[in-house]
């Protein structure tokens, strides 16, 4: 594909985009690449009969508010912690490549069943959602996930050991060391397709875990704002050196809550979008300082963010040209 024929990666089937990449970019490093990711990807699945305590992360006020009003103030809850309406396959069909996974063990519970969470925990547990990437990447040998294993709620030592022997089993083979040079011509001849981050030092003893990766968050809940924000950051910060994420999902605050009673954060999301997508269309992926790389979003099947994300890279074909 070269000159004027040069179809937009636009256009790219995204259930397979990486193997439909030119093959100019078979030698560019993932984390120069630009990469459509799902912000706290498992909340489609939230246990709606749930009732631990909640301990959303953000915003601590529906903590509070939870404490002394559980009967009301939970279906709020429910209503802004869900993030993607879409199953984990669907997700990756639509292109998702960076998957934001917050892990957790339920309070109270004997077993060693961990789960995701973001407020509340979900249905499904780690090792049947793990299970549904590592079959989705057998019917997509050449496309490769990068998963972000975070937060680990009331995880002990022994419940790590459990989702490490997790994590390999369930992948085996297609965990890609953290020494391996990540190019996809590389990837695809090693047979590596998931890079697995792990926020916790016990990554580092290790060699198929990754060191976690970092997450620009802008904290705001108005578009312009969060895009301000994202420009400050951009200007006084270097560029992190490997992978990182640049998450423009918004943030709700109480004000916005109680003045918009009947919304939730797919009505906040969606209509923002048009904004946050236009700022995404002027941004650059590669190694420069104020480049981008993953970029992180909620509601991900639900607009163009993906294929907007991917066609990014057509500036890294331009560049090259």
């Amino acid at each position: 594909m070269s000159g004027l024929s040069e179809p937009s990666l636009m256009e790219l089937p995204m259930e397979s985009w990486m193997s439909h990449l030119p093959c100019a970019l078979w030698d560019v490093p993932l984390f120069h690449l630009a990469i459509p990711g799902s912000h706290n990807a498992i909340t489609y699945c939230l246990d709606t009969d749930d009732r631990s305590p909640i301990d959303l992360m953000q915003p601590d006020m529906l903590q509070k508010l939870d404490k002394f009003m559980k009967p009301l103030i939970r279906p709020f809850v429910y209503k802004w912690a869900k993030t993607q309406e879409c199953c984990i396959k669907h997700q990756l069909d639509c292109g998702v490549r960076y998957c934001d996974l917050r892990i957790a063990h339920r309070p109270n519970d004997s077993s060693t069943h961990l789960y995701f969470y973001h407020g509340v925990y979900t249905t499904l547990t780690v090792e049947t959602v793990l299970t549904e990437i590592r079959e989705w990447l057998d019917a997509h040998p050449k496309e490769v996930v990068v998963l972000s294993f975070s937060h680990f709620l009331g995880l002990s030592q022994e419940l790590h050991a459990v989702l490490l022997a997790t994590i390999r089993t369930v992948f085996a083979s297609k965990l890609c060391p953290k020494k391996a040079e990540v190019t996809l011509r590389k990837l695809w001849a090693s047979g590596y397709q998931v890079i697995a981050s792990y926020e916790h030092s016990t990554e580092r003893r290790h060699t198929e875990l990754w060191p976690d990766i970092p997450y620009w968050w802008a904290n705001k809940c108005k578009a312009e704002a969060l895009i301000d924000e994202f420009e400050r950051m951009k200007q006084q910060n270097r560029r992190p050196g490997g992978f990182f994420v640049t998450g423009i999902n918004l943030t709700e605050d109480l004000k916005y809550i109680c003045t918009h009673p009947t919304e939730s954060l797919k009505d906040l999301v969606m209509s923002t979008y048009p904004t946050l997508l236009g700022w995404v269309k002027e941004q650059t992926p590669g190694e420069e300082d104020g480049s981008l790389n993953i970029i992180a979003g909620d509601f991900v099947s639900e607009s163009r963010f993906v294929p907007t994300v991917v066609a990014l890279n057509q500036k890294l074909l331009k560049r090259s040209s």
